[in-house]
């Protein structure tokens, strides 16, 4: 079976070699934090389960087996925290996506071809809509959405990430968008949505 060349670096970890894992270390941990991130909408928080992810891929050098993706497997334990992370704490980490707006401290300067005030503050009302839609979603729901759209991952790589079977991930996804649609189908013809989920999710990013 051919490995991938994080795996080679992972079984090099288990034969005790600190560089292997420091280059580990180096590819992937910004991507774990984001995605925590994502999830939790605390940074400081974020960087602590960051580190204890990679504590316990560390401590499983000895007993890695190279059966998935390296990849695959560092954000099934990255999810594993991170929502244990947002079930003790209800919070949820999707708010951050959404750039404070308007400035801290801007000033409106309205001239033509410019939204109104009036235009602009309607969007942010729009935005947190599509926020709080997004929020409310199930948390495994918004996990899988997560991992498609900003990680993206193909529903393979989904589904053993989850430890489920790909139909599961692809209803998982439909459900969600399904009800983003419905949720805030009143904001479609404002925003030329046109119906889809995609356009709605595109708001957020």
């Amino acid at each position: 079976m051919t490995i991938d060349y994080d795996a080679e670096l992972m079984l090099r970890v288990g034969q005790d070699d600190s560089a292997s894992f420091a280059l580990l270390l180096d590819r992937h941990r910004p991507a774990v934090t984001r995605f925590i991130q994502r999830k939790i909408k605390n940074q400081a928080l974020a960087e602590e389960l960051s580190q204890e992810v990679f504590l316990r891929v560390y401590r499983s050098r000895h007993t890695y087996h190279a059966t998935a993706k390296f990849r695959t497997w560092l954000f099934r334990i990255a999810t594993h925290l991170a929502l244990n992370a947002v079930r003790d704490s209800q919070k949820d980490a999707w708010h951050e996506r959404l750039s404070d707006w308007p400035p801290s401290g801007g000033v409106w300067q309205i001239s033509d071809g410019r939204p109104t005030i009036e235009e602009r503050l309607l969007r942010e009302v729009r935005l947190n809509e599509v926020r709080q839609a997004i929020a409310d979603l199930p948390a495994v729901q918004r996990t899988a959405v997560m991992m498609q759209r900003y990680e993206e991952m193909d529903y393979g790589e989904i589904a053993r990430t989850l430890d489920c079977s790909e139909s599961a991930v692809k209803s998982l996804v439909f459900r969600a968008h399904e009800t983003l649609r419905h949720r805030l189908a009143h904001m479609v013809p404002l925003e030329s949505a046109r119906g889809t989920a995609g356009a709605l999710l595109r708001m957020a990013s």
